[in-house]
């Protein structure tokens, strides 16, 4: 069994909210990737950002650059 990490997760509203994080990441080439929300946290697309903790000062100001439309920043053990 693969022992669990921290990571960050960003929840969003929306699927198209998901997918600009995804895109604007991916041109920025900041890490994570989108993945299914945990059972433990509810979203109302299903989706999250799931990155190291490291980069979260990072990521909060790509979101707040960009207006990314986001529910929720979460640490958790995956």
């Amino acid at each position: 069994m693969r022992e669990k990490e921290p990571k960050l997760l960003i929840t969003f509203h929306t699927t198209a909210g998901a997918m600009a994080m995804e895109k604007q990441c991916k041109q920025d080439g900041l890490p994570g990737r989108l993945i299914p929300v945990p059972r433990s946290i509810t979203s109302d697309c299903g989706m999250a950002w799931c990155a190291p903790p490291e980069a979260r000062d990072v990521l909060e100001s790509l979101m707040q650059r960009e207006s990314l439309d986001t529910a929720g920043v979460y640490e958790l053990l995956l």
